[in-house]
C-alpha cells in the first residue's frame, strides 16, 4: 500500500444540478418534456430529491463528511419564468443557498446553466435563435448580484453534450458512448457566443469563470486517426478551443470511446459496464484533464467524475483509481485545481432515477438523506489530502 499526497489547496467536493435534485421545476423545458402526452421518458422528475427545500440538509451532510466544496446550479427557469419577468424571490432563494454554504464552511461553486432552459426560451427558438446569446447574457446580469462569496462560476454545463442533444432527433435520448449525435452547428455557434458574453460579465465580479466540457476519451485504431479527429472536433475540440482565454477549464469524464474506420464503437463485449452502459474506465478523468490543459493552456478543475452503480464498494474502487490517475497527471505537470465528485445525491438522470451516481441516496417517501460509505471515504481522503492506493 502506497500513500499519495494532494496539495493543501486542492478543492475537494461534490456536484449537483438543479433540475436533477430540486423537484417541481415547472417552468423548465425538461419538465414540459417529461409530462407531455406520448413522452418517451421512462420517469418524470416530480419531487426529485426535494433539494429545493432541503438544501441545508445536503450542505450539512457534505460538510460533515469532510468535503469542503459544493458545486450546484441556479435555475434559469425559476429566476426568469417568463421572458423579461424576474423572480426576486428565486434570486433570494439561491442567495440563501450560497450564504448557507459559506456559513457552514463550504466553498460554493455555481453553474449558471445545466442543460435546462425556461419554456419560453425554447418556445421562442432556444439555442437556435440568433438572439439566444443576448437573452443568456441578460439572465447572467440578473444573477451577478447574488454571487458574492462564490469561488468559481461555470457558464454552461457540458456545451458539447447540449449541442449534441439539440442536434439529435429527440433531446430526451440517453446519450451513450459510441452513439453520439452530430452537434447542431448553429447551436454550437450560439453557445460559444453566449459563453463569451457570460465570461465578460462574470469577470466584472472578480470571480474566476470557465465552462465544463465533457471529453469522451476517443482513442483510435491504427489508421483511424483522421476519423477520430474529424469526429472529435465538433463534439469536443471546438468547445475546448473556445475556453482559451478563460480563467480555467473544467472537465467532466466517465468513460472512453474507441474509434475505428467505421466510426465510434460501443463498449467492447465482455467489458465491465456501468448502469448507463458505459465502459468502466477510471483513467478517463485524468486523460480529459490532460487534453483540456493541452488545448487551452489553462489550469483544470474536475467539475464532475463518478460512476453509475448500485455497488458502492465499486464506486470507491472507481474513484480511488480516478484520483490515482489524476495525481499522476499532476506529477507530470498538468495543473489540476480540484476534484468534484458526481454526484452528491442519487438524482434524476434525464429520464430515469435508475442510474445511481450519488454519494448518498434518499427516501422517496420521507426524503431522508442516506449517506453511503463512499461519502465518508471520500470525505476522509479530503480531510488531509492523502489517498492510499495499491
Amino acid at each position: 500500500m502506497t500513500t499519495i499526497q494532494f496539495p493543501a489547496d486542492f478543492l475537494w467536493g461534490a456536484s449537483t444540478a438543479a433540475h436533477q435534485i430540486e423537484g417541481n421545476n415547472l417552468n423548465s423545458d425538461w419538465w414540459q418534456r417529461e409530462v407531455e402526452p406520448g413522452s418517451r421518458l421512462a420517469e418524470r422528475s416530480g419531487d426529485a430529491a426535494d433539494s429545493y427545500h432541503r438544501y441545508r440538509d445536503d450542505i450539512d451532510m457534505l460538510a460533515a463528511s469532510g468535503l469542503r466544496s459544493y458545486r450546484f446550479s441556479v435555475e434559469w427557469a425559476r429566476i426568469e419564468p417568463e421572458r423579461g419577468m424576474v423572480s426576486r424571490a428565486e434570486l433570494a432563494h439561491y442567495r440563501r443557498m450560497i450564504q448557507y454554504c459559506l456559513d457552514a464552511g463550504v466553498t460554493p461553486l455555481v453553474t449558471l446553466h445545466h442543460f435546462t432552459n425556461p419554456r419560453w426560451f425554447v418556445r421562442d427558438g432556444g439555442w437556435l435563435d440568433p438572439g439566444a446569446p443576448d437573452l443568456f447574457a441578460r439572465y447572467v446580469e440578473t444573477v451577478l448580484p447574488i454571487l458574492d462569496g462564490v469561488s468559481h462560476v461555470f457558464t454552461i454545463n457540458e456545451p458539447n453534450i447540449l449541442a449534441m442533444m439539440i442536434g439529435g432527433e429527440k433531446g430526451e435520448e440517453q446519450l451513450q458512448a459510441g452513439a453520439l449525435p452530430a452537434p447542431d452547428p448553429v447551436a454550437t455557434e450560439h453557445l460559444i457566443a453566449a459563453h463569451r458574453r457570460a465570461v465578460d460579465l462574470v469577470r466584472t465580479t472578480g470571480i474566476p469563470v470557465g465552462w465544463p466540457v465533457a471529453p469522451q476519451q476517443f482513442f483510435a485504431d491504427p489508421g483511424a486517426e483522421e476519423v477520430l479527429r474529424a469526429y472529435a472536433h465538433p463534439r469536443e475540440t471546438v468547445f475546448l478551443e473556445a475556453a482559451r482565454g478563460d480563467d480555467f477549464v473544467a472537465v467532466q469524464a466517465y468513460t472512453r470511446t474507441r474509434i475505428t474506420l467505421d466510426g465510434p464503437q460501443p463498449a467492447p463485449e465482455g467489458a465491465e459496464v456501468t448502469l448507463t452502459g458505459w465502459e468502466y474506465y477510471p483513467p478517463a478523468i485524468a486523460e480529459a484533464a490532460r487534453l483540456g490543459h493541452e488545448i487551452t493552456g489553462l489550469p483544470v478543475l474536475v467539475s464532475e467524475n463518478g460512476i453509475a452503480t448500485a455497488d458502492d464498494a465499486r464506486r470507491i474502487d472507481y474513484t480511488r483509481d480516478a484520483l490515482r490517475h489524476l495525481h499522476e497527471a499532476m506529477e507530470e505537470g498538468t495543473p489540476i485545481l480540484g476534484y468534484l465528485h458526481w454526484s452528491l445525491l442519487d438524482n434524476y438522470e434525464w429520464g430515469s432515477f435508475r442510474p445511481t451516481f450519488g454519494l448518498a441516496s434518499w427516501s422517496p417517501e420521507t426524503f431522508e438523506r442516506l449517506p453511503k460509505p463512499s461519502l465518508a471515504w471520500l470525505g476522509g481522503v479530503a480531510r488531509d489530502g492523502r489517498l492510499d492506493v495499491d
